[in-house]
């Protein structure tokens, strides 16, 4: 290579490299109080390259390729004291191939996208997202390093049009929608992303290297935002509702109206409250045969509890279904309690919410606070006496208040240091607790590597009042194609945060290692590949036995034509023991030597049909015991208004082992028997526009447990046979939901919707198994089938508005 040819490489590589590693910057320019919303935009004039962000630049799968002449993308933005605008253009020589199915709010579906990203205090941690689709839905989330959190929604407007040449996007986002410092000048974090759905390409204004793990660090700069007055953020959203149920047994109507407040307390602090909560069209709980030691995890659908709670999520100490959720005393206990003459009439399975507030933001130095407080009801159980006929109650739950508190400090744009108290306080003699975390997360400037770790202390004060603690450290390479992961932690034997988390794993101590190879540029046979490998050991504090020991392993390819094939082995090369399925503390069963196996292919879901199928299997050395299983899923993607999907979902287990009763001498049974679970979902949608659709959703589950032989467990662990119980402790379970709605966005943030629900649940314990799938579904129907037809209207008012 000549001196000449050395010199022109010398300065591709330095001007490459600067061009995509330094932080683009764009101006926005002041518009004047009229807004053209509704503008015909065929292309954005060039008055300078700073008010024009041009040049995008791939983000997968080519990471790093310039966006081509043909696909070409131009934004400006403009601002006045009310919002920000954003006017793009996204050119395609193919305009009649852009995808664009209408979806609901939030789900992306087969579409083409654009997006901004804005981050006020350009600090690196935080990014506040806006997307529209090449069909007008909107969606919108907080993001961090870890998680996209889309259960956010903020009031803004979009609008698109498809033009001869590609298409243009219009986007006002108020700055009631984003949080920034008091500052005079402002500079806040920006970038924009556009997808082109299908080629499974997206390119970014700012370069994002998908080497390094954090990409909100990777952010351009917005300037020219000065001097800016916004008005006052107060939103009143009032709603009314009216629901009719109806069962074979009895009808009931019900009518409720409520209020919820947003006030911005400042451009960073905000304040939610709820007056007369309704969670009443809310999506409905999964409800499964839960055999094991622990509770089933719910999912949170309600709006006050997953917008903007980002804050309290830290350290995993917030586990939202407490609040409002089942009572303390669980059915079973309250039999315990109640006298031989003496029989439950009425048991509440959940218990109301009064009121919930909480206030949360985040200054201009990093400093973010959040405080949220809820107050339950006292709820009661009927308790019938059979000998005299009279009637008692008996409190299941006491007026509860929920509080918790988190601090965060950020810093260096990729580094915090957080604080969080959980605090549940029942009136009366019932338990209260407390629990108190302090968490790190520090990286290198350059995002290369990660040192994390926490300490928590619980307090539980009860019938004997007990202290715990949890720690843990970690560190990471967390850039570059080859990355790696070690950790440790210890969990005390006391350590509790049930009361306002959830925790199954407690007194014990963890070994983590991991690594991970990843090409993310396409090459001539794939998109992009990632490898991992992993082993984590758990040992028992008390005992000093293995918890668990699992070797994973995991490959995943994206070929080029977008579809997926991933393969996941594990397996635990020795006997673990478990100290949780016997109910006893202290006590413990054995668990076998196992190899677990699955097998995953998703095709490319811009095609109108899709399928997604995951057989699966585990073999255990223990002589037929064994797991089948089996996940297939398909969508068909009719038209742009209408899709359907169906998933089924199905698992049988042979000689499975698990806790069965305890007999008259209080020793522990066990039952080996055989388990199926069969889970099918249909969900349906057709949108007359991108803000009005119906949406079918339909789900059948059922699982048995047919128990062959009772085993007694040992003081070692092990099982014997047990031929003298005789208790039949068989389980059927059905349980059945249909949702049918109509949701109509007649203007932002205010919404008419329309459900009529109807679902029913059939257990059966101690019985003979039936396992006809045919007449499983038809006891369903022949069950306590319930009705609800619901109407719901939510309003949002502008305080400023209302001013005007």
């Amino acid at each position: 290579m000549t001196k000449y040819n050395i010199l022109l490489f010398l300065i591709y590589l330095v001007t490459t490299h600067g061009a995509y590693s330094q932080k683009k910057k764009l101006f926005s320019q002041k518009k004047g109080d009229k807004i053209l919303i509704d503008s015909d935009t065929t292309s954005l004039e060039r008055n300078t390259n700073t008010y024009i962000a041009t040049d995008f630049i791939m983000y997968e799968p080519d990471n790093g390729k310039p966006i081509p002449k043909e696909k070409r993308t131009e934004v400006k933005v403009d601002h006045d004291n009310i919002a920000i605008y954003v006017t793009a253009t996204l050119y395609d020589d193919q305009p009649n191939k852009i995808l664009k199915e209408m979806t609901t709010r939030d789900v992306f579906g087969a579409s083409d996208h654009f997006s901004v990203y804005i981050n006020g205090f350009n600090d690196g941690q935080q990014d506040y997202r806006f997307y529209v689709s090449a069909a007008g839905v909107q969606m919108d989330c907080i993001a961090t390093k870890d998680e996209e959190d889309f259960t956010w929604d903020a009031i803004w407007y979009s609008k698109v049009k498809i033009t001869d040449f590609g298409w243009t996007v219009e986007m006002k986002i108020p700055y009631a929608a984003l949080r920034f410092s008091k500052s005079k000048n402002q500079t806040w974090g920006l970038n924009f992303m556009r997808e082109i759905k299908r080629k499974f390409q997206k390119y970014t204004w700012n370069y994002i290297d998908t080497k390094i793990e954090n990409p909100i660090t990777q952010n351009g700069l917005l300037e020219g935002i000065n001097n800016i007055t916004p008005p006052t953020r107060l939103f009143f959203i009032p709603y009314t509702s009216a629901y009719y149920q109806k069962d074979r047994t009895a009808a009931d109507r019900t009518f409720k109206a409520g209020l919820d407040i947003k006030y911005g307390i400042n451009e960073a602090f905000t304040l939610d409250a709820i007056l007369v909560p309704d969670f009443g069209q809310t999506k409905f709980d999964n409800a499964i045969l839960n055999v094991t030691p622990f509770e089933q995890t719910l999912t949170e659908n309600r709006p006050f509890f997953t917008e903007g709670t980002n804050l309290f999520t830290n350290g995993n100490l917030f586990y939202s279904r407490r609040i409002g959720g089942s009572p303390i005393v669980d059915y079973y206990t309250l039999q315990d309690k109640i006298g031989a003459n003496e029989e439950i009439t009425n048991y509440p399975t959940t218990v109301n919410l009064i009121n919930a507030v909480k206030v949360s933001g985040r200054t201009k130095n990093g400093l973010g606070i959040g405080i949220l407080n809820a107050v339950t009801q006292k709820t009661d159980a009927t308790i019938h006496n059979t000998t005299t006929d009279t009637y008692r109650e008996e409190t299941v739950q006491p007026l509860t208040n929920y509080n918790v508190i988190s601090i965060d400090q950020r810093f260096r744009q990729n580094s915090s240091i957080s604080f969080i108290n959980t605090n549940t306080i029942r009136n009366g003699n019932f338990r209260d607790a407390n629990v108190t975390g302090l968490l790190f997360d520090l990286s290198t400037k350059s995002n290369s590597y990660n040192i994390y770790g926490d300490y928590k202390f619980s307090t539980v004060k009860d019938f004997e009042n007990y202290d715990g603690y949890k720690t843990a450290l970690g560190f990471s390479k967390t850039a570059g194609k080859l990355r790696y992961d070690v950790s440790a932690k210890y969990l005390s034997k006391d350590y509790d945060t049930n009361d306002l988390s959830q925790l199954f794993y407690t007194n014990y101590r963890n070994g983590y290692i991991g690594g991970s190879y990843r090409i993310v540029n396409p090459t001539k046979i794939f998109n992009s590949l990632r490898a991992r490998q992993s082993v984590s050991i758990d040992i028992q504090n008390a005992t000093n036995k293995l918890q668990e020991v699992l070797v994973r392993s995991e490959f995943k390819v994206s070929t080029l034509k977008n579809d997926v094939f991933e393969t996941v082995f594990q397996f635990s090369p020795v006997e673990t023991f478990d100290f949780y399925e016997p109910r006893v503390a202290g006590e413990y069963v054995y668990i076998p030597k196992y190899i677990n196996s699955v097998l995953s292919f998703v095709s490319n879901p811009n095609r109108p049909l899709s399928i997604t199928i995951e057989p699966s299997i585990t073999a255990y050395s223990e002589k037929n015991r064994n797991t089948y299983g089996l996940y297939f899923s398909t969508k068909y993607i009719a038209n742009p208004k209408l899709s359907l999907s169906f998933t089924s979902e199905y698992f049988y287990k042979s000689n499975d082992k698990g806790f069965a009763a305890f007999d008259n001498n209080d020793n522990i049974i066990f039952g080996k028997r055989t388990r199926e679970i069969l889970q099918n979902d249909f969900f349906g949608k057709y949108a007359i526009t991108n803000k009005m659709s119906f949406n079918l959703t339909a789900r059948y589950y059922w699982s048995y447990s047919d128990v062959l032989q009772f085993q007694t467990l040992q003081p070692e662990g092990r099982l014997i046979d047990n031929n003298t119980f005789t208790d039949n402790k068989n389980r059927n379970f059905n349980s059945w939901n249909f949702d049918l709605a109509y949701s109509w966005w007649f203007a932002p943030g205010s919404e008419i919707s329309i459900l009529y629900r109807n679902y029913s649940q059939v257990s059966a314990n101690g019985i003979e198994v039936e396992k006809r799938l045919s007449k499983n579904f038809n006891n369903v129907f022949d069950g306590n089938l319930t009705n609800i037809f619901s109407i719901r209207l939510r309003y949002f008012i502008d305080y400023n508005t209302l001013v005007k």
